[in-house]
């Protein structure tokens, strides 16, 4: 079995389970950075009843305004990311062809440059974590990993991106896990 890396920047994090009833609970983070300094990441799974459009400028392109607005964590609730993916992207920095960005005017001009692959997920607001925090939340099983992909950032619907992770990691617990109601009283 590979050891695990010791920095997780392009991994996902998953609430184990313990983090019901916080901001987190059945969270899928994909941590963006994560080194000495600390660590980023957007909520991938938490979706808000806008699109970008709704927020923003009408002078957006249209493609653009269509797009749905997710919360990408409780920090700065303001602050704007984004995350794109094409068939090529040579400068991917997350990773292949998945690029994290926060400035509006090339998120704009992406949409304007658009083609049939082009893929954009944003965020209102990010994850982060001090120097040793994320370490530490590991460390008290908080958080499940798993390798990113970018099947799972775009293509599996945010409801069934927790449930699906956790089947995926496997084991008993997870599986079980993932059929459970969010109000266990409704069982």
């Amino acid at each position: 079995m590979p050891a695990k890396p010791k920095y997780l920047k392009g991994h996902c994090l998953i609430d184990s389970g313990d983090l019901a009833g916080s901001f987190f609970a059945r969270s899928v983070v994909l941590l963006c950075q994560h080194d000495a300094e600390g660590a980023f990441g957007l909520i991938l799974n938490r979706p808000l009843d806008q699109r970008v459009g709704d927020i923003m400028p009408t002078t957006l392109p249209e493609m653009l305004r269509t797009v749905p607005l997710f919360v990408g964590g409780p920090v700065q609730s303001g602050a704007l990311s984004y995350l794109h993916a094409d068939t090529f992207l040579p400068d991917a920095n997350i990773l292949a062809n998945l690029t994290l960005g926060h400035e509006l005017d090339q998120l704009v001009a992406l949409a304007e440059a658009a083609t049939p692959t082009t893929q954009l997920k944003v965020f209102a607001g990010y994850a982060g974590w001090s120097p040793g925090q994320l370490e530490d939340e590991l460390k008290r099983h908080a958080w499940l990993t798993f390798p990113a992909s970018i099947e799972l950032v775009f293509d599996t619907p945010p409801e069934q991106l927790w449930p699906a992770i956790l089947r995926l990691i496997g084991g008993w617990r997870n599986t079980l896990l993932s059929t459970l109601p969010e109000d266990p009283s409704r069982n």
